[in-house]
């Protein structure tokens, strides 16, 4: 039951992270996954690094309020309209954490050789001290942080089916994150991550 996992602060410098091993109850998770891995539109978009452009090695959808977008590594992304199953989970994270959302980002990894390389959410449309609140469905993956000005600071973090993990206040300024490649075999992962545009 939850009251077996209860949250947890992650204590790191320069952050404001918690974890939340069972936001959503098993058979919730379940039933969202199935849910969402059939009927999302997703897309593989290509992204730039260092200057080429390569595609996303995941795939995406972008939901939110009607006429929003989100940019990052030199791609901008245009809102799906949310459903109800989506807006029913941002209204249970605006009450639980009292902060409100307009956008969530869904990111599907396929398999274990699909990833997400080093990064902060710190877009400028997301405002000085961005609230990221970030669901985990199906294959439990290893989330690393790193310390951006201080290298030896590092962490790491299994993030299970129907977890939450919020990151808040200066969280960004001072530290990346990443979902690395795995050897290993893997089912699929689906993230979905919530944020407020404020621009």
């Amino acid at each position: 039951s939850p009251a077996d996992k209860p949250e947890r602060s992650i204590e790191l410098p320069d952050a404001d992270i918690l974890y939340v091993p069972e936001f959503l109850a098993k058979v919730q998770a379940d039933a969202l996954f199935d849910e969402l891995q059939h009927n999302t539109p997703w897309r593989q978009d290509p992204v730039r690094v260092f200057g080429k452009w390569y595609p996303q090695p995941r795939l995406t959808a972008l939901y939110g309020k009607e006429g929003l977008k989100y940019g990052y590594s030199g791609l901008t992304m245009e809102t799906i309209s949310m459903t109800p199953i989506l807006s029913a989970l941002e209204k249970k994270l605006a009450e639980s954490y009292q902060t409100d959302f307009n956008i969530i980002l869904l990111n599907l990894y396929r398999d274990g050789r699909d990833s997400n390389g080093w990064h902060s959410d710190d877009e400028a449309e997301l405002g000085e001290n961005p609230v990221i609140a970030s669901i985990s469905l199906g294959e439990e993956r290893v989330f690393h942080l790193r310390h951006k000005s201080h290298k030896e600071l590092k962490y790491k973090i299994s993030l299970g089916h129907g977890s939450l993990l919020l990151m808040k206040g200066s969280t960004q300024h001072h530290w990346q994150h990443q979902i690395p490649k795995s050897r290993r075999m893997m089912k699929p992962r689906i993230n979905l991550t919530f944020r407020k545009v404020v621009s």
